[in-house]
């Protein structure tokens, strides 16, 4: 009995992107403040293009500290959720074309959040990553560090714990 042929790269590239995009399409508030990610395997970088409407303190001009705080979360939960559908994907256990189809996971809920903002946010783009350093059944705590123009000087930092939500259906 042969062995069925595995499926392009392309394909599972593509379905795995899908999955992304509409993991992040189903909150609305990463949409306003205009978030994208940008997946490499199972690693994830969350980009915030500068827009005016971010900018806190015209006098600087500085980015808001309520948006760097969003900014952060969000890429903390997408982080959180994506590390735990990839597992579920390649194991086979969930399938990418149901998160498509509209059948979207529930996602982690914020326990406590606290930024550490490092120096002033400058009015360019921003970039994060999310290092999950607990993940298990119930909880989940998350580091995130955001920069701008070089990642080892980073402008703000996080640490979020987060309920993880239930798995058994």
């Amino acid at each position: 009995m042969a062995r069925p042929r595995p499926e392009p790269v392309q394909v599972v590239k593509q379905r795995r992107d899908a999955a992304l995009k509409a993991l992040v399409e189903g909150v609305p508030y990463i949409g306003f403040l205009g978030v994208q990610f940008d997946r490499r395997g199972d690693e994830l970088t969350a980009l915030m293009p500068f827009e005016e409407k971010l900018i806190g303190n015209p006098l600087l001009p500085a980015l808001h500290g309520g948006a760097t705080a969003a900014f952060l979360e969000i890429t903390a939960i997408i982080g959180l959720s994506w590390g735990m559908l990839w597992e579920e994907i390649e194991s086979g256990a969930f399938d990418p074309e149901a998160i498509v189809g509209g059948k979207l996971p529930r996602l982690p809920k914020t326990i406590d959040f606290t930024v550490d903002y490092l120096r002033s946010g400058l009015p360019r783009d921003a970039y994060a990553r999310a290092q999950v350093n607990r993940s298990g059944r119930r909880y989940a705590s998350v580091h995130v560090e955001a920069w701008q123009d070089n990642r080892s000087r980073p402008f703000a930092q996080a640490t979020g714990h987060f309920l993880m939500p239930r798995r058994d259906g």
